[in-house]
């Protein structure tokens, strides 16, 4: 890889102790492309002057708006800021931001609403910052693989897309930092599950297919008592080429950890990936033996890997390729396709929303985007 003077790079959220937090610091500096120099790493001085130094931080900010305007007027600020807060805070810390002509590298869901989503892609038009979205599972080698391989024709004519993500550790109720805000309305949005987890299976299936679902059909369940938003979703998914679609969402699935998985079928073959043995894509051209295809092994037309076969790479080295292109983005100040921005955050908003109309009228079909 190419050698350049590291990006200076802020985050907002993120904390120490916090899991992704911890994870946008590893990714982003995995490869060098960046250097973390300033944060708002939470919501007290106190607590956030402590995570900066715990984590190495030089600056540390009482707020995100004191950052912005600050780190743009200094002549070493930072190029670029990492978004690691509940759902609620990405749009004003993304505003707040690209105003300054700050790139922004935010987690997803995009945005909390819906309307605020809309906002964004405007503001991020008007920008001369780059805004982009961490769907950090559509970087991995093997989906970037898989992408090709049905770009090519490999598959033939898509008919069935399966998509699920299915965990356990909200089975039962709990009073965890992580579980409060995401079951909170007001912090994650309308959306429980749907939003947490299901918006990354719908992008995947998306990005690997190149097709959007035109209407849908979702049945959202919240098993918990007492719990606000959703933790189980089943929906049904129609394209306008024909294909149809299936997408299973589950924080209350016990026995399961981050199952999340893909299956895709053609009327040439079908392809299967699974999160939790990423490294292996298996493809089944009609009537053939099925094939293993393995991370840099023969036949790989992607690039992404850092070690060679055998030796495992996985969840933060998909991190990685991200903050690896988005450092490459920032540079050339164009946003490849195999980036996600603010497009893809506001599909998955529009995703949100048809499934909580349809979940409303009794699981009716309903458009996905106007």
């Amino acid at each position: 890889m190419e050698r350049h003077i590291p990006i200076r790079l802020g985050m907002v959220g993120g904390g120490a102790g916090a899991m992704i937090g911890n994870v946008h610091r590893i990714a982003a500096r995995l490869d060098g492309q960046f250097d973390l120099v300033a944060g708002a790493l939470s919501s007290t001085p106190e607590k956030a002057k402590a995570s900066a130094a715990e984590v190495g931080i030089a600056r540390s900010y009482d707020d995100y708006e004191a950052m912005a305007r600050d780190e743009a007027a200094r002549p070493d600020g930072i190029q670029a800021v990492s978004i690691c807060t509940p759902n609620h805070l990405h749009f004003p810390v993304a505003k707040a931001f690209l105003a300054q002509g700050i790139h922004v590298i935010c987690d997803k869901p995009m945005t909390a609403t819906l309307d605020q989503a809309r906002d964004l892609v405007d503001l991020a038009r008007a920008s001369d910052a780059l805004f982009i979205l961490t769907h950090n599972y559509s970087a991995y080698p093997q989906i970037r693989q898989a992408r090709a391989m049905i770009a090519r024709g490999d598959l033939g004519r898509i008919r069935l897309v399966q998509a699920e993500y299915a965990q356990d550790w909200l089975t039962e109720d709990t009073d965890s930092k992580q579980a409060e805000w995401r079951a909170d309305p007001v912090k994650a949005g309308a959306g429980g599950a749907i939003g947490d987890i299901g918006t990354h299976a719908f992008q995947l299936a998306r990005f690997v297919t190149g097709m959007r679902p035109e209407r849908l059909a979702a049945d959202l369940s919240s098993f918990v008592p007492g719990r606000r938003l959703d933790d189980n979703a089943h929906i049904m998914m129609r394209y306008a080429s024909g294909a149809k679609g299936m997408l299973w969402a589950s924080q209350v699935a016990p026995g399961t950890e981050n199952g999340l998985k893909l299956r895709i079928y053609g009327d040439k073959g079908g392809l299967e990936w699974a999160h939790e043995t990423p490294e292996t894509l298996w493809f089944t051209p009609f009537g053939q033996p099925t094939q293993k295809l393995r991370r840099a092994g023969p036949g790989s037309v992607v690039k992404g890997s850092r070690v060679p076969p055998g030796h495992p790479e996985g969840y933060l080295e998909g991190f990685a390729n991200l903050y690896a292109e988005a450092a490459a983005a920032i540079r050339s100040g164009t946003r490849p396709d195999t980036l996600p921005g603010v497009e893809d955050g506001l599909e998955g908003l529009y995703f949100i929303d048809a499934c909580i109309r349809s979940n409303d009228a009794d699981a009716v079909w309903v458009q996905v985007m106007p």
